[in-house]
């Protein structure tokens, strides 16, 4: 069989849906574009806001008119979070839950077989394991997600993941060292780990984040180690240091700010206020060279004032990110916050976007300047139209070069020498 899919959402879901793809090759069916005339299409979704859920249904209907014929399975997090409502999708064919992706071949050769619609949707529950089969390759050649960590226990008042999710769970180490030996097998010489509470690592255990850099970094081929979105308050000056001492870590610092003011931090059940944030920051600062700090930032949460926003604004120029995710609040049904009061009109919030953008998009800015006449190590991935190579420093700035050798998957020294819009341009 012809397997297409479509992921929508974070770095997790792209794990899972590559876990789908390697559960079905080892079948021998084959994965195929979404121009090919699949025979099962897979909808791998996302449900963090409502307007996820609106591009799932969206791409649902999409989907079911492009391929009248095939199998539509809808599948993650948003059926999870929502069964009720997903079971209405009526597009949809199969239609399962996050919870054990490796029913879901299974469950595809049942509807063939039978011809009855499926709904097969697990709740979480405390006591389950991490589960998420290893992967040993990825679509991008030079750089692969690991998923190590599940589940939130965080309880933010915008947020519907703990209920999508379920409970904390880690894969054990040894299971980390192996996935990451096999995809250093398959070339990949950067593994960004990720997770959907990746700083709570084996919370609970004797194990923690460090030890899963660490376990990584063991493997040889494998030359960096980066991380995905981080809590601010799980990470110590132990955790600093550690971290540090890691020849292979790369210091990038995707610390999940969510607000510069801290009435709205305690109302959206942050754990952590700005001056422990600001402090963070200058602690990473000091322990790392040239260290890149990007963030999420929300606007028009439930009830923030003009003056509450102007704070969180003030807040981001004082950081100076290096880059920043900058985006309107959307009301969640599920979570306290969607009963607050003092919404904040639709048209304000986008006002207050565009002004957060500017700011971010100006440190962002400054950010790259900094680089300029340095010299820095590029991980290559890809050759675009133009003829330049395109790839990453070790803090994650983007950087294009012109050879006329192939420079995929390699490491380089260039000295940079210019700034074209948010891209780098070295020499090597």
């Amino acid at each position: 069989m012809k397997i297409g899919f479509y992921t929508l959402g974070c770095k997790v879901n792209q794990y899972e849906t590559q876990v789908m793809r390697e559960l079905f090759e080892k079948r021998g069916d084959i994965i195929v574009q979404n121009d090919d005339s699949p025979n099962v299409f897979i909808i791998n979704s996302c449900t963090v806001t409502g307007e996820s859920d609106r591009k799932t249904r969206q791409m649902l209907r999409k989907y079911r008119a492009l391929y009248k014929d095939a199998v539509l399975v809808l599948a993650g997090c948003m059926p999870q979070a929502f069964p009720d409502s997903a079971e209405k999708l009526a597009e949809a064919d199969i239609i399962v839950g996050n919870t054990d992706p490796k029913i879901i071949p299974e469950l595809v050769d049942k509807f063939l077989s039978d011809g009855e619609r499926i709904v097969n949707i697990e709740k979480h529950n405390r006591k389950e394991a991490f589960n998420t089969p290893a992967i040993s390759d990825f679509e991008e050649r030079t750089r692969a997600f690991m998923k190590i960590q599940d589940g939130c226990d965080r309880y933010c008042t915008y947020c519907i993941i703990p209920t999508a999710r379920g409970p904390l769970r880690s894969k054990p180490l040894d299971e980390i060292r192996s996935e990451a030996k096999a995809l250093s097998q398959k070339g990949f010489c950067e593994v960004v780990l990720v997770g959907i509470n990746l700083t709570s690592y084996g919370k609970g255990s004797d194990i923690n984040l460090c030890d899963a850099v660490d376990a990584v970094a063991s493997v040889e081929g494998i030359k960096r180690v980066r991380l995905g979105s981080l809590e601010p308050d799980h990470i110590s000056d132990e955790t600093l240091t550690r971290l540090k001492a890691q020849k292979k870590f790369c210091p990038q610092f995707h610390l999940s700010l969510q607000s510069g003011c801290d009435s709205t931090l305690k109302r959206m059940n942050r754990h952590y206020d700005t001056a422990f944030y600001k402090d963070l920051v200058g602690r990473i600062r000091l322990t790392f060279e040239n260290a890149a700090i990007t963030t999420d930032i929300m606007v028009g949460f439930a009830g923030e004032t003009h003056d509450e926003f102007n704070q969180s604004l003030n807040f981001a120029k004082e950081i100076g990110f290096a880059s920043a995710h900058v985006f309107a609040y959307s009301r969640r049904a599920g979570t306290v916050a969607y009963n607050m009061k003092e919404q904040v009109e639709k048209q304000e919030k986008s006002r207050r976007s565009k002004e957060m953008i500017a700011v971010t998009k100006q440190s962002e800015a400054d950010f790259l300047s900094s680089a300029l006449n340095t010299v820095q190590e590029v991980l290559f991935e890809t050759k675009d139209a133009s003829g330049f190579y395109r790839g990453f420093t070790s803090n994650y700035c983007q950087v294009k070069v012109k050879s006329d050798k192939n420079l995929t998957g390699k490491i380089l020294s260039l000295k940079i020498t210019d700034l074209e819009s948010t891209c780098l341009i070295g020499e090597i």
